[in-house]
């Protein structure tokens, strides 16, 4: 049974432009890929050498073969609500290496259809601000991870959702996006720990809405950490036991 069959899921639909997005190359290298190296960078604590990851919110599986060569797992399973792009997501589990099984369910990151304590790592790239169910929904990553599991969490902040390219192109539910610290307290408070060094503030180009970064480029405009509103937060926190 889906989860829309088990209760009413608070669901904010993409636009046509957002869906078509996230399967250009610009996604995949210029966000995703830099994304999930940064992740990599910031985890401390050890991990099985081939680990099972659940991808929250895999929308069309671009991630799949990132996270394989990043990870070697033994298992992604890939859950998103959009079933369209589940359809890809079926198509792009194919292109993983041969020792990497890959599965692809349709769920709600407030409710996944997984047993507790079977997930090494959850990853949950871009997804968090599209959920309405935050709270429920870390609760859940919690959940399914083993004691001493990873949330690699990267999202992007309010400073850069709320911006007017983004309300533009994109659709948000507005009311619960959040700065980096607002985060970042959130996960510590769900039963998550981590320290400074598993915590990156990236200052991307693509997330400075006002100028995409041209400033800073030409050598006119260098925001500093504390100093600016910070667009992207990446994490990688260990379930506590």
């Amino acid at each position: 049974m889906s989860p829309s069959e088990t209760y009413r899921v608070p669901f904010v639909p993409e636009t046509a432009f957002g869906i078509w997005f996230l399967r250009t190359h610009t996604w995949e290298h210029h966000v995703l890929r830099v994304a999930i190296n940064d992740l990599k960078r910031l985890i401390d604590t050890p991990l099985p050498t081939a680990p099972v990851i659940v991808d929250t919110g895999c929308g069309q599986g671009i991630s799949f073969r990132l996270l394989a060569e990043a990870f070697n797992p033994s298992r992604i399973v890939g859950i998103d609500f959009h079933e369209p792009s589940l359809v890809l997501a079926e198509n792009a589990a194919g292109g993983c290496a041969p020792n990497t099984t890959v599965d692809v369910m349709h769920g709600d990151c407030a409710q996944l259809p997984l047993p507790d304590a079977s997930a090494d790592i959850v990853f949950c790239h871009q997804t968090f601000h599209h959920l309405v169910e935050q709270g429920r929904a870390l609760a859940e990553f919690r959940r399914v991870l083993k004691p001493g599991g990873v949330l690699l969490f990267a999202e992007s902040t309010d400073a850069y959702i709320k911006s007017w390219v983004i309300r533009l192109l994109f659709r948000h539910p507005m009311h619960v996006q959040k700065s980096a610290n607002g985060y970042l307290d959130m996960i510590r408070d769900a039963g998550f720990a981590f320290s400074e060094r598993n915590v990156s503030l990236p200052y991307l180009w693509w997330s400075r809405a006002k100028d995409f970064g041209l400033l800073e480029r030409l050598g006119l405009h260098r925001p500093q950490p504390g100093k600016r509103r910070e667009t992207l937060v990446n994490v990688a926190a260990a379930r506590t036991s």
